[in-house]
């Protein structure tokens, strides 16, 4: 007979993981609800396909660090499932996780269908069910029991729920959430690409520099890391990064903003001057097109050289104060004009959704609604690429199993 009906909203990252991670009793029955025909399909697409997992930072206080929202929360939750726990589980069951360089970390396939298949199969033992094309129109709580009510006239008797829907980019899409009586951060949206309409750089497509430093103009907010140019526009991590840092701010600009780029990373004006200054003394007679002493994409240091008027034909001896001056400039502060973003769809990220003051960090259940937890992207949580959601999805979600399987 069964006394315990747990409902998960969602079949994503955070939805599954809890399913999995429910051990499975005669007295239980677990339902998955997924409004589209797919299951996992954030995890299919992250990481070029790769998945990745987690992220190899290992003190908790560091680790927070790396969220633009959600730090209060993360504080008390990230010590119960850290990104060692998230390696131990997923190794426990066979998974082997390797560290990049830049310390993101995804499984030694290279797949991401490796990770999507260990949480599956998890999900199968503990005798999961997983409905699509469930749509919840609202819920409602009657004594101690939730009533769901599915867009296709579906109705679903539950003891507890979980959400974990992951973001809505509009927060209309909220409604049933507010009924409930929770309060809503405004969704906008975070970890996008910078759109650069018809620029000459664009023409660029394809090239990337290992580092750069990006800021945007008229805040503190700097990033450094590896940059992509697009025939839209910049995109790749760096860029990802300070959009998230900077969500709400470019969403008030309506994405109309400045960018500073330093194509040298970390070079001072002092240090590049005297590189400078090497050059016309060691390599005068070379030509500056061909000696490109700051191991720049040769497609990159034409351009710059271009835009400085700096022609094919010129030699480092013979370089004019007033072009090196502008070579400089476009090196260290080099300013482009953003209008516009790009997001995509699968991967799409929000900032905003249920305030954190009215979730206990312990048990990701509801302060206002007995037996309503959440966990991943519905939550005001998120944090820059390189792992990071994910750990915060895999640790609310753990966190939240725990406490849904016991029984009241």
């Amino acid at each position: 007979m069964i006394s315990q009906r747990i409902a998960i909203i969602g079949a994503g990252a955070a939805g599954c993981f809890a399913a999995a991670n429910i051990a499975y009793s005669e007295n239980r029955e677990v339902i998955v609800f997924e409004k589209t025909s797919k299951a996992l399909q954030k995890v299919k697409v992250s990481g070029g396909g790769r998945c990745n997992v987690t992220h190899s930072c290992f003190d908790v206080p560091e680790l927070v660090a790396h969220y633009p929202r959600g730090k209060q929360l993360l504080r008390k939750s990230l010590y119960q499932f850290t990104p060692q726990d998230t390696i131990n589980w997923f190794e426990g069951r066979g998974v082997q996780i390797k560290t990049e360089a830049d310390g993101r970390m995804f499984p030694v396939t290279d797949s991401s269908q490796t990770i999507i298949e260990c949480i599956w199969h998890e999900m199968m033992r503990n005798k999961v069910q997983v409905l699509y094309h469930k749509s919840v129109e609202r819920i409602e709580k009657k004594e101690e029991v939730f009533i769901i009510y599915f867009i296709d006239g579906a109705i679903y008797e539950a003891d507890k729920i979980l959400i974990a829907t992951g973001g809505f980019p509009k927060i209309e899409q909220y409604k049933w959430l507010r009924d409930l009586g929770h309060t809503i951060q405004p969704p906008v949206p975070s970890l996008f690409t910078f759109n650069m309409p018809k620029h000459s750089i664009t023409s660029l497509m394809g090239v990337s520099v290992p580092t750069v430093t990006l800021k945007i103009a008229g805040t503190k907010i700097i990033e450094h890391g590896p940059l992509l140019i697009t025939h839209w526009g910049m995109s790749g991590p760096v860029v990802l990064r300070t959009s998230a840092w900077a969500a709400r701010e470019l969403h008030d600009r309506n994405y109309e903003f400045q960018i500073l780029i330093n194509w040298l990373n970390d070079v001072s004006e002092q240090e590049l001057k005297e590189k400078i200054q090497q050059m016309r003394k060691e390599q005068g007679k070379q030509l500056i097109d061909h000696k490109n002493p700051f191991n720049l994409p040769k497609r990159l240091w034409e351009y710059q050289l271009q835009q400085c008027e700096i022609k094919e034909d010129m030699r480092w001896g013979d370089l004019p104060a007033n072009a090196q001056n502008k070579l400089i400039e476009h090196l260290l502060r080099d300013s482009y004009q953003i209008k516009g973003k790009t997001t995509f769809k699968e991967e799409f990220v929000t900032c905003g959704g249920i305030s954190l003051s009215e979730i206990n960090p312990q048990t990701m259940e509801s302060r206002i609604t007995a037996g309503l937890y959440f966990a991943g992207e519905i939550m005001d949580v998120d944090g820059i690429t390189g792992g990071f959601n994910f750990q915060s999805a895999w640790n609310s979600a753990w966190i939240a199993a725990q406490h849904i399987a016991k029984v009241s």
